[in-house]
C-alpha cells in the first residue's frame, strides 16, 4: 500500500509517499481503507521531537490519528463492525509507527466509531482529534446550560469545533479571533472578541459579572487572563500551554473515545456540528499541508484524501 512515511525527528522531516506492507489487523481490531485523513499540529510537533519524552516512536513512522474511512477487514474476535461499514476516529495506539497518512490503517475498535451520516469522509476526518478535544475541555471544566464560556482561538480547527458544540450544549459562548474571522465566529453561533492586548477589558465588557468557564487552544499567555475572569478559578482548562496545571488550570490530553465520536457524529447528524474544510489535499502533498497547519492561519480544518 501507499502511506507517507518519515525516519527521523526534525523540524522539516523528509515525507516520503512509499510503498510499504499492509498492517496485519490483531484481535479487537479493524482495517480500515482511508477515505481522508485529518491534519493536526501535533502530527509535524510529534515529527520535530517534541513529544519523545511522552510518547514511544518507532521508525519508519507513518503519520496521523484522524480518520475516515470504511472498513476492510475485521480481526479476530472483532464484533464491533462488519466489512463495508463507513467509519471514523482518533487512531492513537500504544506507540507512534503506524498512522492514518495511508491507503490503510489498522484501528483498534475502542478509538473508533461510526462516521456521521451527513458528512463527507473528508469533513467527518476532520472532526475526531480536535471535535474530542474540544468536548472533553469543556466536560472538564463541567460546563452547564446557561452558562458563558470563553474559547481562546475560536476560529482555528479545535476552536471551531468547540464554538458549536458549546452552543449545542446551551452555553453562551465568546470567541477570541482575529478581526477578520469575526463574521465566521458569528455564523457558528459565537460572539466574537479580538484577542491580543486588552483582552481582559473587552470580555468583561461582554460578560461583566465574570464567566463560568475558560478554554484555552492556543496558549501564548492566556491562561491568567481567563483565570482572571472565570468566578471559579479551576475552571479555566488548556491544551497549549504546559505549566497550565502548575497555574492552578486543567492540562487536557485528548483521549479516543467512542462514546465521545458518537456523541459527536449525532450532533453532526442533527445538523449542529459541520466541519469547515479549508483544504483538501491528496496524500502526497502531505508536506505543503503541514506547511499549512504550522501557518497558523487556517480557518477550520485541513485533511489529507486517499
Amino acid at each position: 500500500m501507499k502511506a507517507i512515511t518519515y525516519h527521523a525527528y526534525g523540524t522539516s522531516p523528509e515525507l516520503n509517499l512509499v510503498d510499504v506492507p499492509e498492517p496485519k489487523v490483531g484481535p479487537g481490531e479493524v482495517l480500515v481503507r482511508v477515505k481522508a485523513a485529518g491534519v493536526n499540529p501535533v502530527d509535524w510537533k510529534l515529527a520535530a521531537g517534541y513529544l519523545d519524552p511522552i510518547l514511544e516512536v518507532r521508525y519508519p513512522v507513518i503519520p496521523g490519528w484522524d480518520v475516515a474511512g470504511v472498513v476492510e477487514a475485521v480481526g479476530p474476535d472483532t464484533f464491533d463492525y462488519a466489512v463495508g461499514d463507513e467509519v471514523y476516529g482518533y487512531v492513537r495506539k500504544e506507540w507512534v509507527e503506524l498512522g492514518t497518512y495511508a491507503e490503510l490503517v489498522t484501528a483498534p475498535v475502542r478509538t473508533l466509531a461510526r462516521k456521521p451520516r451527513e458528512l463527507t469522509f473528508e469533513q467527518a476526518a476532520g472532526i475526531p482529534l480536535a471535535g474530542l478535544t474540544a468536548y472533553q475541555s469543556l466536560t472538564r471544566v463541567k460546563v452547564r446550560a446557561g452558562e458563558t464560556v470563553v474559547i481562546h482561538s475560536a476560529a482555528g480547527g479545535t476552536g471551531s469545533l468547540g464554538v458549536q458544540i458549546a452552543v449545542a450544549l446551551g452555553l453562551r459562548v465568546i470567541g477570541t479571533a482575529g478581526a477578520h474571522n469575526h463574521d465566521y465566529l458569528r455564523s457558528l453561533g459565537a460572539e466574537p472578541v479580538l484577542y491580543g492586548e486588552g483582552l481582559a477589558d473587552r470580555i468583561r465588557e461582554l460578560a461583566p459579572e465574570g464567566i463560568d468557564a475558560g478554554l484555552d487552544f492556543y496558549g501564548d499567555g492566556v491562561v491568567e487572563v481567563l483565570q482572571s475572569l472565570v468566578k471559579e478559578r479551576d475552571r479555566v482548562v488548556s491544551i497549549a500551554d504546559y505549566e497550565a496545571a502548575a497555574k492552578g488550570a486543567h492540562q487536557l490530553w485528548v483521549r479516543p473515545d467512542t462514546a465521545d465520536l458518537t456523541f459527536l457524529a449525532e450532533l453532526a447528524d442533527s445538523g449542529r456540528l459541520t466541519v469547515n474544510v479549508e483544504h483538501a489535499l491528496p496524500l502526497e502533498q502531505a508536506a505543503k499541508a503541514w506547511e499549512l497547519s504550522a501557518a497558523g492561519r487556517t480557518r477550520g480544518k485541513i485533511v489529507l484524501t486517499v
